[in-house]
């Protein structure tokens, strides 16, 4: 009588001889912790309720504008799409947030054993995380300023240049993806939600708000250097209406922005493995 070889695709469990796993094993991969993450942050409520939020906000602010202002005309030479503005500004903060809570809440409830019990590699983890987080929040983004940029045009009229609408919808989508994918990397740094996001607070809205206190002509270079690199003067250049003559034009911010990103979680790679979970 022979005994029955085991099937190809399983192998034996080298701690337990003659059992064998009815699953493949297999050395796991980022695509694994791609599709880990994205169960995980499709699952949660906060991904529906900030990314929500962040479409209302978008959308809604930009449409209430367009409608308070339809007996207005525009100064010369600024775009309708413009008045969607203020609603991105405002949609950040969620963006930030599920930013920092994305990877800070596993820290705070200690789900990260278990996430790197399943995938030891913390580079692949953070990885993994970055990578879904960012495509989701541009697609959600992107979708966000196509439908209020329509509103608008459709309330006010008017004729939008290819370039200005191909700004305010995908080079903002990917600004605040980008922006989002810092405040994942403060999120890994800090690992604390709530400072996390106060952090990213600050670096979004501190540097207008001194700029706008500092009254001194010794201190003016300095004013004007915080207006042209805040994060809603980099935001402005996509609508065309920066709120400097000498800071980065076009599509630079977003090498700004990526710049920074890189930076941050390059330190984030870093610190995850001179760190205890």
């Amino acid at each position: 009588m022979t005994t029955p070889s085991t099937p190809a695709p399983y192998q034996q469990h080298p701690g337990v001889p003659g059992y064998v796993s009815p699953v493949p094993l297999r050395r796991a991969t980022l695509l694994d912790a791609l599709a880990s993450e994205w169960t995980k942050i499709r699952s949660v409520r906060s991904t529906i309720w900030t990314l929500g939020v962040m479409v209302v906000l978008v959308v809604g602010f930009g449409a209430l504008i367009a409608l308070a202002l339809r007996s207005v005309d525009l100064p010369e030479g600024e775009s309708p799409v413009s008045l969607g503005f203020v609603g991105v500004l405002l949609g950040i903060i969620p963006v930030i947030t599920l930013g920092v809570m994305t990877i800070a809440s596993e820290y705070g409830t200690g789900m990260i054993r278990t996430t790197l019990t399943a995938c030891p590699s913390r580079a692949r983890v953070l990885a993994a995380k970055g990578i879904v987080f960012f495509l989701l929040t541009f697609a959600i983004t992107l979708v966000a300023t196509a439908l209020v940029s329509a509103a608008i045009s459709g309330i006010l009229g008017g004729s939008t240049a290819g370039s200005v609408w191909l700004g305010a919808t995908v080079g903002v989508s990917a600004y605040v993806a980008l922006l989002g994918l810092l405040a994942l990397g403060v999120g890994s740094l800090v690992r604390h939600s709530a400072g996390a996001i106060t952090i990213m607070i600050g670096v979004v809205l501190l540097p207008l708000v001194m700029a706008l206190f500092m009254m001194s002509e010794g201190l003016r270079d300095v004013q004007q250097f915080l207006l042209e690199y805040s994060i809603p003067s980099q935001l402005a250049i996509f609508y065309g209406t920066p709120m400097g003559e000498d800071g980065p034009t076009g599509w630079e911010s977003l090498g700004l922005m990526g710049a920074l990103v890189a930076l941050v979680l390059g330190l984030a790679f870093l610190v995850q493995h001179k760190r205890d979970v």
